[in-house]
């Protein structure tokens, strides 16, 4: 009983309401067709660039990206100077200044993705207590991975009958316990895709979801490829190896 108290204590210190134990256990979310699956699987460029303008246009508000530079948008195939005014909208804390003197620039493509908040005190104090994730590695770190992000997104409803969920708490499907203190963030036509991609709230978790796994592994890729590489080698390496084999044994017999 004492282990149950206690258990319920931490979940509320979390902002998570009680529930009952059945629905606190993980949900398995829906499984998605993704382009960057499989051995020879890529990233959509398009879906990575709607997926970073949702990210930018909504999420950035409360979620940072602390590991990803904004240079690192030329890889999925932003321009210099797109990254440029990228970078621009943003602004940074830098010096000293030969006074010794902090002061405020634009950001430059070689800085990190400004946090919405200069730090954890001010995003708790901003969001109810609670503090929103960084979303760096969030694609590799939550169980599900990217199904489970786009299942989240998606996964706003209205609650059974029966459950009255807490002020400022919301029901989702595929939230484990189900009560989650995030708003819905998506919403239909919420951005304007500049490719004319419809902006249905399927569409912009897919995207966004999509860009959120290349931000936790932008050389997926590369890794790809490289080990595609290695196995032609060592299949090549062994069909040389054992044609030699057979060549020297056979001078010897």
């Amino acid at each position: 009983m004492r282990r149950f108290v206690l258990a319920t204590l931490t979940a509320a210190a979390l902002g998570l309401a009680a529930a009952p134990a059945a629905a606190v256990e993980g949900v398995e979310v829906p499984k998605q067709q993704w382009s960057f699956q499989g051995l020879f699987g890529t990233f959509d460029r398009g879906a990575l660039h709607r997926g970073f303008q949702v990210y930018n246009e909504v999420c950035s508000a409360c979620h940072g990206l602390s590991l990803l530079s904004y240079r690192n948008l030329q890889d999925i195939g932003f321009t210099e100077d797109q990254v440029k005014a990228i970078a621009a909208q943003k602004t940074v804390t830098d010096g000293p200044d030969d006074q010794g003197e902090m002061y405020e620039r634009p950001a430059i493509p070689s800085d990190r993705f400004v946090s919405p908040f200069p730090n954890d005190e001010a995003a708790r104090a901003a969001n109810g207590g609670a503090l929103p994730p960084d979303l760096s590695l969030v694609a590799e770190s939550r169980e599900g991975g990217v199904d489970y992000l786009y299942g989240l997104l998606v996964g706003y409803e209205e609650p059974p009958q029966g459950v009255e969920p807490p002020a400022g708490m919301y029901y989702n499907a595929y939230f484990p316990g189900h009560l989650i203190a995030m708003p819905p963030p998506l919403s239909e036509d919420l951005v304007q895709f500049a490719d004319g991609t419809p902006a249905t709230v399927e569409q912009m978790a897919h995207d966004v979801s999509t860009f959120l796994a290349w931000a936790a592994e932008p050389n997926l890729e590369v890794r790809k490829q490289t080990g595609v590489k290695t196995i032609l080698f060592l299949i090549v390496l062994t069909g040389l190896l054992y044609a030699s084999k057979r060549k020297i044994w056979q001078q010897v017999h």
